[in-house]
């Protein structure tokens, strides 16, 4: 139980349920724009087709014998590719943006050179002490 404990107070993991918990909302926010704005204006300029209607029927639903329609949804895959295809943009512009802001802070930390640090002192007494002998 202690190793559990260490394991989840670690920031990481933190980091990686927040994460997955935006991620998550924002594949929902990517789905509805592709399926509630995109979609609609791009079957009216097709003639009015609803993507997310097309599909091809195996077995019609017979409700005196209850049994269910089964089809190939294909304009579902459709609307499910173009959002694939707006997130890995969306990420890699994302991406790109990052490492660009890191590359720039790269550059900037070797132009500017460390400055050293203050000799203890110790060393700082030895050296005066030594100039001091040097004097006599």
């Amino acid at each position: 139980m202690k190793a559990f404990k260490k394991f989840i107070s670690k920031g990481n993991v933190i980091e990686l349920a927040v994460g997955l918990i935006m991620a998550t909302y924002f594949g929902a926010i990517v789905k509805s724009l592709v399926n509630d704005i995109i979609m609609p204006p791009v079957g009216k300029l097709i003639g009015g087709v609803d993507f997310a209607s097309f599909k091809y029927v195996i077995q019609p639903a017979v409700e005196a014998e209850g049994t269910t329609e089964i089809a190939i949804r294909y304009g579902m895959f459709v609307n499910t590719i173009i959002t694939f295809l707006i997130v890995a943009f969306s990420i890699f512009l994302v991406v790109r943006f990052y490492n660009k802001i890191k590359d720039k802070f790269e550059a900037e930390e070797e132009k500017a050179p460390a400055a050293l640090p203050a000799p203890p002192k110790e060393e700082v007494l030895l050296t005066e002490i030594r100039d001091l002998l040097k004097k006599k």
